[in-house]
């Protein structure tokens, strides 16, 4: 028998009889190996074992394996795998470094995340690897840009874009990107695969912050990277690991705890939002409103045709500029301001102080980024009391 300081040290007996109903978390730095052979086994092969939790977790491997599954439901992909990260810039900067070397160039739209534009214009550079940005949605000016550079090795984009909307053919652009040997990267956040699944249409890698509509509860921060193919996943998971941006398991199981009623809440996010932009369409205190569920809209039909439903993102201005838009932000009552999206309550945001700040003024216009452009995430509150309160603040001005 060991004495008591020993006795101290060692971990407990598992003593579990039965299966848990719930995905454990398992909170470890390392996994104990059975033998010298095992461990030679694992360390030759990385990836068929568990050895140290920078390179993977049982809990975050298993919620990536479902994210996957989700992206890939019911489309002819059968061999996606995904890895977690720290959180959805971590995401990107991985996939991006995984993939491209010095002397390499992104090709890219102009109305990008704020943070993502930052990292590509300004960061990447640093390391050698440079950036065109073009019309996306113009295949003809796509074309032309690939063609007459073939230092384009990746495409990166937005669809719909945040903040504007602005939808991009994916079937499309991933096929003439085929044709150029250049590897496309979408970034999914906005839609999740309830609403759209890129691998099917012929994408490369799908991108997600996980902190939004996957978890939905906003106490995570945590992306994701899918994609298909052995070598693809092996060149991807390597960096991660030696970069350490892998997630962790506490914030993969709220992840995972979040995504068991995604179904439901992408529904309502989509129902609620279609539902506020007609009413706010209607409002003769608003200017102009951006929903894609709009029939007016000038993507509704692309969105249609690759998009379920139109999802929980919107945008809209208030008549008299900037400073009623200030007036209204501060007067609203259940839409509070915070700097995310894809929570269960409506969030409401100002990109051009916000998201966009460190974005040029010059490049944010040019993209449909106006200082007076309320972006809002329509949570699944009564629709009625959302209608209302958008009402009275919007009266108040």
């Amino acid at each position: 028998m060991s004495r008591i300081s020993t006795l101290c040290v060692k971990d407990p007996k598992d003593n579990r009889t039965t299966k848990p109903h719930q995905l454990p978390i398992y909170a470890t730095s390392s996994f104990e190996l059975e033998s010298v052979e095992e461990g030679m086994s694992i360390f030759k092969d990385p990836m068929s074992g568990h050895l140290y939790g920078r390179f993977s977790n049982p809990t975050i491997d298993a919620v990536a394996d479902k994210i996957a599954q989700l992206e890939v439901h019911d489309t002819y992909v059968n061999d996606a795998w995904g890895i977690m990260t720290s959180s959805g810039m971590s995401a990107i900067t991985t996939v991006i470094l995984a993939e491209l070397v010095a002397g390499d160039k992104i090709l890219t739209q102009g109305n990008l995340y704020g943070g993502t534009t930052e990292l590509i214009k300004n960061r990447l550079p640093v390391y050698g690897i440079g950036c065109t940005l073009t019309n996306l949605i113009d295949l003809n000016q796509v074309r032309e840009t690939l063609q007459s550079d073939q230092d384009i090795k990746l495409l990166y984009f937005e669809t719909p874009s945040n903040p504007g909307l602005d939808v991009i053919d994916i079937k499309e652009i991933a096929a003439l990107a085929k044709e150029y040997d250049v590897i496309t990267v979408v970034d999914n956040t906005f839609c999740t695969p309830i609403i759209q699944q890129p691998l099917g249409l012929g994408i490369d890698y799908v991108i997600h912050s996980t902190t939004k509509y996957l978890n939905g509860h906003g106490n995570s921060i945590t992306g994701v990277m899918v994609g298909h193919g052995t070598e693809r996943k092996k060149k991807v998971w390597s960096t991660m690991k030696l970069m350490g941006t892998n997630c962790n398991p506490f914030d993969a199981w709220l992840v995972n705890n979040g995504m068991k009623t995604l179904s439901l809440r992408m529904r309502q996010h989509s129902s609620n939002a279609l539902a506020l932009s007609q009413y706010l369409e209607r409002h003769d205190k608003v200017a102009s409103v951006n929903y894609l569920g709009l029939e007016s809209h000038q993507y509704h039909t692309i969105a249609k045709k690759q998009m379920k439903s139109s999802g929980g993102m919107m945008c809209f201005e208030v008549a008299g500029g900037l400073a009623a838009g200030i007036s209204f932000m501060n007067a609203l009552d259940i839409g509070s301001l915070a700097p995310t999206m894809g929570d269960v309550d409506t969030l409401i945001m100002h990109p051009a102080s916000m998201s966009h700040l460190n974005v040029d003024p010059a490049l944010r216009l040019e993209n449909g980024i106006s200082d007076s452009m309320i972006r809002v995430s329509v949570g699944i509150e009564d629709i009625d009391d959302l209608c209302e309160d958008f009402d009275r603040a919007l009266q108040s001005i």
